[in-house]
């Protein structure tokens, strides 16, 4: 007999049925904590399912007879409705791929154009080709464990590991936006590789930072990148930074260079008190780039900075093995080291290298705090940069009164 309302209504878990019939497949699943389920039962190639149609009352008899009927004219036609549903979830933004992309979308002022590349092809080149195109929500550990594991098998055991960790980032804005239940990475701990940590090669020793200085002040090569491998030891700034800087962020007549948040790694505002010699140097560069809104363009169309790459080669062209002695990096690590060696306030220096501060509070005064210290800090340290550069007798940079 087919159900009625009153029936479904007054229906309850152990009665003896705790599943209801209506007809043509249709039933009502009674649960033990009293929930109503629409199912439709169907067999398809010698197969027997059940697919999903609501949850009573919120779909009522009514609704689930008209779904069960559209169901089964797809059934006539061979269409396996559950198939058929679970491709429509998937064109409506669950699969792994649409997730990544609209978390990538969503955090892209938070990240530098770089690192925004990087992240997509990491998941381009590795896990789109492995679980891009299933729903979010039902992918395993298993299934992520085994695409990480082809990356580590190649031998790229750091790259592994931000693979990893992007995609944790993408399954918890799924189950942020309620389409996982939970970050299938997190059962992945302890199952991969963790990479050796390699600092960033530099030089310390003060003789063969002034043989490095003296190889750039003779290096020569397009305008853009010359004078800014000569500006790199003495402004602390990551080779992004500094290679991407705009004319509108010198303020010549007070001495200082304003980094807005969104182009430094942190995303915080920083500012980078310049040396009589940085300003030299920047005016020489103005001379040539200074029309333009940047203040290193890449040769060629388009309104582009030189090249990531760019300082890495010239470092090479000098002789400078970038793997294993120099890199453009290390120009920060050098003047830490140095500076640190000569007793420099450690606080200032890293203000200065703009490193994050894990106390909020602390961060949030640091910004504007110590700026005179900084000044003079970089004083000194360009100051020491031109006795090293010129051959004199080493000594270390040894640390100033504090400015009163």
């Amino acid at each position: 007999m087919p159900l009625t309302d009153v029936e479904i209504k007054n229906a309850h878990f152990g009665a003896g049925k705790n599943k209801r019939f209506d007809g043509y497949g249709l039933f009502l699943w009674i649960k033990p904590n009293g929930s109503k389920l629409w199912r439709w039962k169907y067999r398809i190639a010698g197969t027997e399912k059940a697919l999903p149609l609501g949850v009573y009352p919120d779909v009522s008899l009514k609704q689930a007879r008209e779904t069960c009927e559209e169901a089964r004219q797809l059934l006539r036609k061979g269409i396996d409705p559950a198939f058929k549903r679970k491709a429509e979830k998937v064109s409506t933004g669950t699969t792994f791929d649409a997730v990544a992309t609209e978390y990538l979308k969503l955090h892209e002022h938070e990240q530098s154009a770089a690192t925004q590349r990087k992240s997509k092809h990491q998941l381009r080149d590795f896990a789109s080709k492995h679980i891009g195109a299933r729903p979010v929500g039902e992918i395993k550990p298993t299934e992520v464990l085994a695409m990480l594991k082809r990356i580590e098998a190649a031998g790229s055991l750091e790259t592994c590991r931000k693979v990893k960790e992007l995609c944790g980032r993408i399954f918890r804005h799924a189950v942020a936006t309620g389409r996982a239940e939970r970050d299938p990475t997190q059962d992945l701990r302890g199952l991969l590789k963790a990479p050796v940590a390699v600092n960033r090669p530099a030089l310390t020793d003060p003789r063969k930072v002034g043989e490095l200085l003296r190889a750039i002040d003779g290096y020569q090569a397009q305008p853009s990148t010359m004078y800014a491998l000569r500006l790199a030891p003495h402004v602390f700034l990551r080779p992004g930074e500094l290679r991407a800087g705009r004319w509108a962020e010198i303020d010549f007549d007070g001495k200082v260079w304003r980094v807005p948040a969104e182009r430094m790694k942190m995303k915080r505002p920083h500012l980078v008190p310049l040396s009589k010699q940085a300003i030299a140097i920047l005016r020489e560069i103005q001379a040539i780039t200074g029309e333009g809104e940047l203040m290193f363009p890449a040769i060629g169309p388009g309104n582009r900075p030189i090249s990531e790459n760019t300082l890495n080669s010239s470092l090479r062209r000098l002789g400078y093995d970038t793997k294993t002695e120099m890199c453009a990096h290390g120009f920060r690590a050098t003047a830490s080291s140095l500076l640190h060696e000569g007793g420099h306030d450690h606080a200032v220096i890293e203000l200065q290298l703009a490193h994050k501060n894990t106390d909020k509070v602390a961060a949030a005064y640091n910004r504007s705090d110590r700026l005179l210290d900084r000044v003079k800090l970089m004083q000194v340290w360009s100051d020491q940069l031109d006795t090293l550069k010129t051959g004199a007798k080493i000594i270390p940079i040894k640390r100033a009164a504090p400015l009163k």
